[in-house]
């Protein structure tokens, strides 16, 4: 067993035996909200032992590099007319017969 994982076994250990020794007795009409006392104990000790065997998170980093320098190429001065494009029909062979079919076709 690793070294952090005995004193989790230990506390989970500790914590069954306060909560079997701790048992509510039976409730009655006229205890004045002792029932409501013990639940929300008992909610408040389950959060702080779910709490402490989670753990907390590991420490950050010591250092934060700093960005990478920006480069923004400059755009350029003059940028082609784009390809002059049409859609028209044109016989193709499909593998089994010529067939008429929409082709793009550019300059």
């Amino acid at each position: 067993m690793s070294k952090g994982r005995i004193p989790t076994i230990g506390l989970a250990a500790a914590l069954v035996a306060a909560a079997s020794g701790s048992l509510p007795g039976p409730a009655t009409a006229g205890d004045g909200g002792a029932v409501a006392a013990a639940a929300i104990g008992g909610l408040a000790l389950g959060a702080l032992a779910g709490s402490a065997a989670a753990g907390a998170y590991g420490p950050p980093p010591g250092y934060y590099p700093p960005p990478a320098p920006a480069y923004y190429p400059a755009a350029p001065a003059y940028y082609p007319p784009p390809p002059r494009c049409w859609w028209e029909p044109q016989e193709v062979w499909n593998g089994w017969a010529f067939v008429v079919r929409r082709v793009r076709v550019c300059e």
